[in-house]
């Protein structure tokens, strides 16, 4: 053999023992084996990075609703398809891996937040539309008591006069109702409650309801001074085919906050 074939030789043989180690996944101890020693091949400051990479990618081959059908099957076929995807691949290998399956689920994310911003946002305009159609139906007057009865508990009572200043008929008309005193910062009760009209209520038409909610809900135990003031707000009413006309019920501000909080996430602000 000469000099030339000799050094050639030598830098093969050089160059396979430098190679970086792999992960042998034939078997859970040679994988568990093997990835202690990837991970002890890196640097210090890498190794936290390696082993953020091997949950994600482990976690990548979880299907939840595959996983709940197959039962202790589909567990089985998890850990077929977790050592199948770390099978022969190397730090620098896992840890790219890992920044995809990120970048997919980020995009993902992504996509399924603008979904549903678009959705709330599409709900924000109706109930803005709605709120300004339903100040035509209008509470002229709301007032709040108990009413003494000659026996067992007191009668809980909603007095209110209303305006139909839409267009349309209205049969069910459905309302949120708070009772506060001027100088408390918390109301002593907020509910919401409606009320099926008998007949209707026509464009323009006026009407005054007694109504008495149920003595043993949360009415009948308010105990409110007398100072304090009930405001109803409308939220919804329905037509004479049953079905809404306007409504603000669909978006609460608890829909507001969700989008805030996407849009901001998401820079769209």
């Amino acid at each position: 053999m000469n000099f030339r074939s000799l050094s050639v030789g030598v830098a093969v043989l050089f160059l396979m023992g430098c190679s970086d180690p792999t992960i042998d996944a034939s078997s859970d101890e040679s994988m568990k084996e093997s990835i202690d020693k990837v991970r002890d091949s890196l640097p210090e400051s890498e190794r936290k990075e390696f082993d953020d990479s091997i949950q994600i990618l482990a976690f990548s081959q979880i299907d939840m609703k595959d996983l709940f059908a197959a039962g202790a099957t589909g567990a089985g076929n998890l850990e077929g398809k977790v050592r199948d995807s770390l099978d022969g691949m190397t730090a620098e290998q896992v840890i790219s891996e890992a920044d995809r399956v990120r970048a997919e689920r980020k995009a993902r994310e992504r996509q399924q937040a603008l979904e549903e911003i678009k959705e709330l946002e599409k709900r924000r305009k109706q109930a803005e539309h709605a709120e300004t159609e339903l100040e035509k139906f209008e509470v002229v007057r709301s007032r709040f008591y108990m009413r003494e009865k000659q026996y067992g508990r007191e009668q809980p009572v909603i007095e209110l006069t209303v305006r139909n200043g839409t267009d349309k008929a209205v049969a069910r008309a459905y309302f949120e109702g708070t009772l506060a005193s001027p100088d408390r910062s918390v109301p002593w009760h907020e509910d919401t409650f409606n009320y099926s009209i008998p007949g209707g209520l026509e464009p323009g038409e006026e009407a005054e309801w007694q109504l008495a909610p149920n003595m043993f809900s949360d009415w009948g135990n308010i105990d409110a001074p007398a100072d304090a003031v009930f405001t109803v707000t409308v939220e919804q009413i329905d037509g004479a085919d049953g079905d809404p006309l306007y409504s603000t019920r669909d978006f609460r501000e608890s829909d507001m906050e969700r989008l805030n909080k996407l849009k901001q996430e998401f820079g769209l602000e």
